[in-house]
Protein backbone atom coordinates (compact mmCIF):
# COMPACT_ATOMS: atom_id res chain seq x y z
CA UNK A 1 0.00 0.00 0.00
CA UNK A 2 1.34 3.57 -1.09
CA UNK A 3 2.04 5.99 1.35
CA UNK A 4 0.28 8.98 1.58
CA UNK A 5 2.53 12.47 1.21
CA UNK A 6 1.39 15.55 3.27
CA UNK A 7 3.24 18.78 2.62
CA UNK A 8 3.70 21.02 5.71
CA UNK A 9 2.56 24.40 5.83
CA UNK A 10 6.48 25.70 5.90
CA UNK A 11 6.82 23.66 2.81
CA UNK A 12 3.90 25.10 1.02
CA UNK A 13 5.05 28.64 2.22
CA UNK A 14 8.73 27.53 0.85
CA UNK A 15 6.98 26.26 -2.91
CA UNK A 16 4.88 30.12 -3.16
CA UNK A 17 8.38 31.78 -2.27
CA UNK A 18 10.16 29.96 -4.84
CA UNK A 19 7.80 29.97 -7.90
CA UNK A 20 6.87 33.95 -6.79
CA UNK A 21 11.22 34.67 -6.96
CA UNK A 22 10.80 32.55 -10.36
CA UNK A 23 8.13 34.70 -11.70
CA UNK A 24 9.62 38.15 -11.36
CA UNK A 25 10.97 36.77 -14.55
CA UNK A 26 8.80 35.08 -16.16
CA UNK A 27 5.42 33.64 -14.48
CA UNK A 28 5.11 30.13 -17.50
CA UNK A 29 8.34 29.02 -16.03
CA UNK A 30 7.75 29.97 -12.39
CA UNK A 31 4.50 27.83 -12.41
CA UNK A 32 5.92 24.64 -14.46
CA UNK A 33 8.74 24.76 -12.22
CA UNK A 34 6.60 24.68 -9.36
CA UNK A 35 4.26 22.08 -10.44
CA UNK A 36 8.27 19.81 -10.92
CA UNK A 37 8.74 20.18 -7.71
CA UNK A 38 5.68 18.87 -6.65
CA UNK A 39 5.62 15.99 -9.47
CA UNK A 40 9.22 15.31 -7.28
CA UNK A 41 7.72 14.05 -4.26
CA UNK A 42 5.02 11.95 -5.74
CA UNK A 43 7.06 8.77 -6.28
CA UNK A 44 7.84 9.22 -2.46
CA UNK A 45 4.06 7.56 -2.04
CA UNK A 46 5.75 4.05 -3.33
CA UNK A 47 9.34 4.64 -2.61
CA UNK A 48 9.51 6.23 0.48
CA UNK A 49 13.22 5.72 1.52
CA UNK A 50 14.33 6.57 -1.90
CA UNK A 51 15.89 9.53 -0.03
CA UNK A 52 18.88 9.75 1.75
CA UNK A 53 19.02 10.44 5.32
CA UNK A 54 20.54 13.77 6.37
CA UNK A 55 23.39 13.54 9.10
CA UNK A 56 23.05 17.14 10.10
CA UNK A 57 19.45 16.12 12.00
CA UNK A 58 20.89 14.37 14.49
CA UNK A 59 18.15 12.37 16.00
CA UNK A 60 15.98 12.78 13.91
CA UNK A 61 15.16 10.73 11.06
CA UNK A 62 15.33 13.21 8.23
CA UNK A 63 15.45 11.95 4.54
CA UNK A 64 15.72 14.43 1.67
CA UNK A 65 15.73 14.42 -1.97
CA UNK A 66 17.23 16.45 -4.08
CA UNK A 67 15.71 18.39 -7.59
CA UNK A 68 17.91 20.73 -9.31
CA UNK A 69 19.06 22.67 -6.79
CA UNK A 70 16.79 22.15 -4.29
CA UNK A 71 16.67 19.91 -1.47
CA UNK A 72 13.09 18.47 -0.79
CA UNK A 73 13.17 17.33 3.42
CA UNK A 74 10.98 14.96 4.61
CA UNK A 75 10.35 12.10 7.18
CA UNK A 76 8.18 9.11 7.02
CA UNK A 77 5.64 7.36 9.75
CA UNK A 78 5.64 3.72 8.53
CA UNK A 79 2.85 3.57 11.74
CA UNK A 80 0.36 6.25 9.43
CA UNK A 81 1.58 4.95 6.02
CA UNK A 82 2.63 9.45 5.57
CA UNK A 83 5.23 10.63 4.17
CA UNK A 84 5.56 14.24 6.03
CA UNK A 85 7.33 16.53 3.14
CA UNK A 86 9.09 19.68 5.48
CA UNK A 87 10.55 21.76 3.29
CA UNK A 88 11.55 22.85 -0.31
CA UNK A 89 15.20 24.35 -0.06
CA UNK A 90 17.48 26.26 -2.43
CA UNK A 91 20.65 24.40 -1.75
CA UNK A 92 22.72 27.43 -1.49
CA UNK A 93 20.49 28.72 2.03
CA UNK A 94 21.87 26.36 3.99
CA UNK A 95 20.42 23.85 6.25
CA UNK A 96 16.25 25.33 6.99
CA UNK A 97 14.80 24.71 10.27
CA UNK A 98 12.82 21.59 10.16
CA UNK A 99 8.93 21.41 12.03
CA UNK A 100 9.67 18.94 14.73
CA UNK A 101 5.62 16.99 14.22
CA UNK A 102 3.61 16.10 11.62
CA UNK A 103 1.41 19.28 12.11
CA UNK A 104 4.05 21.35 10.69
Amino acid sequence: MDHQIVISDEAIADLEEIVRFIAQDNQEAADRFGRKLLASVRHLAQFPRLGRVVPDYTGEEIREIIYKSYRIFYRINDDEQVVYIARFWHAARGEPEIPKDEEG
